[in-house]
């Protein structure tokens, strides 16, 4: 009885990691959406360890971005592009394929997702941007959120997007 009771509770706790590293990630979406889909408490800081790295991949984003070390220079990387910062007019992203793996210890987990951006441009101009995210995660000290570690991008593909201005219904 007391193994099934500890398998049960290890099973749980993975259920449990996995809904929590899921809820961090769409956060952490809705947070760089333009008009922000976060709430006004919620803060892109409090989705990242203090020692995240938020990396660009592949021969387009590595150069683009980089690799930044640390919560404070993820932070002021991303400012460049979110409100106030005159860049997006709108920005929408939209997540799929997902797959998040939680070890058997719910210490670490990693997430795969496929991610689809349209963006438009306060410069003018819009795009549809497709990449693949690997993000590696860790249990907050709280035990009941998982932060950001590890941010890895890759951009898949562009193509051009047009941004038509929404219309009243009659």
């Amino acid at each position: 009885m007391n193994d099934t009771l500890a398998d049960l509770t290890a099973r749980l706790a993975v259920l449990e990691a996995e809904r929590a590293v899921r809820r961090t990630m769409m956060r952490y979406m809705a947070l760089c959406d333009v008009p922000s889909g976060g709430r006004p408490y919620e803060t892109l800081a409090g989705l990242f360890s203090e020692d995240a790295i938020w990396q660009g991949v592949g021969p387009e984003y590595a150069q683009k971005f980089g690799a930044l070390t640390g919560r404070e220079a993820i932070i002021a990387m991303l400012a460049r592009y979110l409100p106030p910062t005159p860049h997006f007019s709108v920005n929408t992203h939209f997540m799929a394929s997902e797959t998040i793996d939680v070890d058997a210890t719910a210490t670490h987990a990693t997430g795969r997702w496929i991610m689809l951006q349209a963006s438009g441009y306060q410069a003018g101009g819009a795009e549809l941007v497709s990449a693949r995210l690997d993000v590696d995660f860790v249990p907050a000290t709280d035990g009941r959120r998982w932060l950001i570690r590890h941010f890895r991008t890759q951009r898949l593909f562009d193509a051009p997007w047009q941004v038509h201005p929404s219309t009243p219904s009659p």
